[in-house]
């Protein structure tokens, strides 16, 4: 059977499992704890608070609708029994629970000779975007906000969101964004070389960057693609173009990085960890009250690597310091304060891969270890941010936050790399050298209130905001200095030269400010629309120095439930995304307009703890910057604005098929064509892949062993180029597949281990293959087969 028959086969038996899952999930069930734990559910109606809580307590709840509507929670926040929450929720409500078996709760009118308790309402203490996913053991979440600013369950998100949560991360061990994305359904990553990375989705590069749901602008390569996944409690990913709430942006996805919250209660956990290659990395996190009462709480997390590499002489650490404070000015005024610190110092860095041709066309045939880096070749990236919010809830359902952040990101390089084709004759190639220093201060602020309002009838949900953000790069090179060595003989080791003076300075700021708001309309207890949009003021300063004012960016999405399990939706936004390619005259692009178009099938059991979605999308494009050469006079890569139109489809699940056994998986289909011509354009992205990742806990004796796995199948890409003579050549890398196992064993109730195997197979491919620099193909290998085994202590 052929590589795509096997995954559209394996994506199409997911959906069916989730189709099928009802119908069996109520088999090995495990006792319902009822001690106490910690809850943080926000408030909103009691429909979703109770899923949102069952969720977190781990019980499949099941009630009659008719039962919540209209009902409104305030929702729980602190440390219960599963009974005892239940009971604070459904106060005064004439609604409890029954316990059918010790994993399966009923929901039913209180009988009228029973008597009921009175509890005081708990207060929600957070009003963070989407539900906490820490302590959950999901792998999907309660609620999301990314998408629209509204907070809504993902059947109720007109969009595709993905989320991996940090049950998912720790599972399988993603220490940073690299491989959280490598685990993300819809999502490829390029290694451009052994120090960056890019990320693409829908077949468009992810530009956009949020934390805690605030747009930052910052750069793909300076310090997002190396953070550390210590400080944050999931990551989402908006698939599609955002506008709403990001404003300008390209339409594939947004990455939102949602940021650990202080526990209620003292706790933490501390690793040990040891892998292939030398690999060491150790974790500390830490939170809790700092005062009797608990309305100061705080967290401190931190995280050390050192680690060599696969690759000849390469080498990095990475440290990560993270810390929050979250004080209750009031019984409904939360203010919160942090800051994190990210680096990364790599060494040995190689520059754009290793050429693929030598001077006699001739494929060159190096291991997956060949670094073409000289040894003192490094390129260190850093981030750090300080951010802080006020957060209040009113006495009608509103809350209202203010957030500030400040971040800052810099590289700092002196690169050595063979950059040129090296010589059938003699081996002799070019060693190309320079220093170069970039830093990037970014401010954001942003501003919303949401909340419900009645209108006919019927209670409807409205969020505003204001939005700012501006970003200033400054950045600097020296003379680039070439040497001339011995490609066979190659070993890295090489005096690192004189670079001199600096050759040239650049500067660049972006401002933009933008007003947004976004609604939802409940017309029928089944169908809902959300109407919404966003005005942007785009400025750019530089030599690009363009302007944009009133840019607007409408959004529109409906959703309708065919019963308790499915619904069907469709959304269109419209696309804005200011460019910084020129054409053959080295003039900037005009901004990329278009739309965007998506629509399709969701699913929900369980209360939330499994979700399932099937989308068709469709994004057209007005100016798509495309590659046309690099122009060698002047340095720099040529690209040609044209119309396009890009048609695929998504299909995902994400969260509990049973009791124990958690999976994320997607399959997605895309491909890009040009109007005018047909032509199929970035076809370096493949048309089709798959992910699956799947763990499970087995039941009674055996509990506290987990076993999963999982793998990740890339369809045939390639780029049309030419080769060392010019005649035209096909840069092809064919369909693999990538297989990965992990195991768990909880020793204790607080010490475990764990073991992640990666490519099991030991598959050989490429990250990235034929990507021209500097008029040079070149390639970059994956990495091996490699294991990390993790012993992690909880308190």
């Amino acid at each position: 059977m052929k590589p795509l028959a096997v995954a559209i086969l394996g994506a199409t038996l997911i959906f069916q499992q989730a189709l099928l899952a009802p119908l069996f999930a109520a088999g090995s069930a495990a006792r319902a704890d009822d001690a106490s734990r910690r809850f943080d559910v926000a408030g909103g109606p009691l429909g979703q608070v109770l899923g949102q809580y069952a969720s977190q307590a781990g019980v499949v709840l099941s009630f009659d609708a008719s039962l919540t509507t209209g009902r409104h929670s305030d929702g729980l926040n602190g440390s219960y029994g599963i009974a005892e929450g239940f009971a604070r929720i459904l106060a005064g409500s004439g609604l409890e629970v029954r316990f059918v078996d010790e994993r399966t709760v009923l929901l039913q009118k209180v009988p009228e000779d029973s008597a009921v308790v009175s509890l005081d309402a708990m207060r929600v203490e957070d009003n963070a975007l989407g539900t906490i996913t820490e302590q959950t053991k999901s792998y999907t979440p309660g609620t999301i906000a990314t998408a629209t600013r509204l907070v809504l369950t993902p059947r109720e998100t007109p969009q595709t969101v993905t989320v991996v949560t940090r049950q998912h991360m720790d599972d399988f061990n993603l220490t940073n964004i690299n491989k959280v994305m490598d685990h993300t359904p819809g999502i490829t990553r390029h290694g451009t070389d052994n120090y960056r990375s890019y990320y693409y989705a829908r077949g468009y590069q992810i530009q956009n960057f949020q934390y805690d749901g605030i747009p930052v602008l910052t750069g793909t390569d300076m310090g997002n693609t190396s953070v550390d996944m210590i400080q944050y409690d999931r990551i989402e990913v908006i698939k599609g173009a955002s506008g709403l709430t990001t404003g300008a942006g390209a339409p594939g996805a947004t990455i939102n990085l949602v940021r650990k919250k202080p526990t209620h209660e003292f706790s933490g956990h501390a690793t040990a960890e040891y892998g292939r290659w030398d690999n060491y990395r150790t974790e500390w996190d830490v939170g809790g009250p700092l005062n009797e009462s608990g309305s100061v709480r705080g967290r401190f997390a931190t995280a050390f690597q050192d680690q060599q590499s696969f690759m000849d002489h390469f080498k990095e650490q990475t440290r990560a310091l993270y810390g929050i404070l979250e004080v209750d000015l009031s019984s409904q005024t939360l203010w919160t304060i942090g800051a994190n610190y990210d680096k990364r110092i790599p060494t040995g860095n190689n520059w754009a891969g290793t050429p693929v041709f030598d001077s006699h066309n001739n494929e060159i045939n190096t291991s997956r270890s060949f670094n073409p880096g000289a040894t003192w070749s490094r390129a260190e990236q850093f981030s750090h941010a300080f951010f802080t919010q006020l957060d209040h809830e009113f006495d009608n359902g509103w809350n209202s936050r203010i957030y500030y952040t400040f971040q800052r990101n810099a590289y700092d390089a002196n690169l050595g790399s063979i950059k040129s084709i090296p010589s059938a004759d003699n081996g002799s190639a070019t060693l190309q050298s320079g220093q170069y220093r970039t830093k990037i201060r970014t401010q954001a602020l942003e501003a919303y209130a949401r909340g419900p309002f009645e209108l006919f009838g019927r209670t409807h949900e409205l969020a505003v905001g204001v939005s700012g953000y501006h970003n200033h790069l400054k950045g600097s090179g020296h003379n680039s200095v070439r040497t001339t060595i011995n490609f066979w003989d190659w070993n890295g080791r090489i005096e690192r030269p004189d670079w001199g003076g600096i050759r040239y300075r650049t500067e660049d700021r972006v401002n933009q400010r933008a007003y947004y708001a976004s609604g939802r309309f409940s017309l029928t207890d089944d169908l809902a629309v959300i109407l919404g949009g966003r005005v942007t003021n785009y400025r750019r300063g530089g030599d690009s120095n363009m302007r944009e004012t009133g840019e607007v960016v409408p959004f529109a999405g409906i959703t309708y439930d065919l019963n308790d399990n499915f619904s069907l939706y469709a959304s269109y936004t419209k696309i804005f995304q200011p460019q910084s390619a020129r054409d053959e005259n080295y003039a900037v692009l005009d901004p990329d307009e278009g739309d965007s178009y998506e629509g399709g099938l969701k699913g929900e059991w369980f209360n939330g703890r499994l979700n399932a979605s099937l989308a068709y999308f469709e994004i057209r494009q007005d100016n798509r910057a495309e590659f046309v050469g690099w122009n060698a006079e002047r340095n720099y890569s040529m690209y040609e604005g044209k119309k396009a139109k890009t048609k695929g489809i998504e299909l995902e699940i994400s969260g509990e098929l049973m009791p124990g056994w958690n999976i994320q998986a997607g399959f997605t289909h895309q491909v890009i064509r040009e109007d005018e011509t047909n032509e199929k354009l970035t076809t370096f992205e493949p048309e089709n892949q798959f992910k699956l990742y799947t763990t499970y806990r087995l039941p009674g004796r055996f509990s506290r062993i987990t076993i999963g796995g999982g793998g990740s199948y890339q369809g045939t890409t390639w780029r049309d180029g030419t080769d060392v003579l010019g005649n035209e050549h096909q840069y092809r890398q064919e369909a693999f597949w990538l297989v990965n196992l992990m195991g768990k064993y909880q020793i204790t109730d607080n010490l475990s281990a764990t073991l992640n195997i990666n490519n099991l197979f030991d598959k050989y491919y490429y990250s990235n293959y034929g990507e021209v620099w500097t008029g040079v193909a070149t390639k970059t290998y994956g990495e091996p087969r490699n294991m990390m085994l993790t012993t992690r202590w909880d308190f």
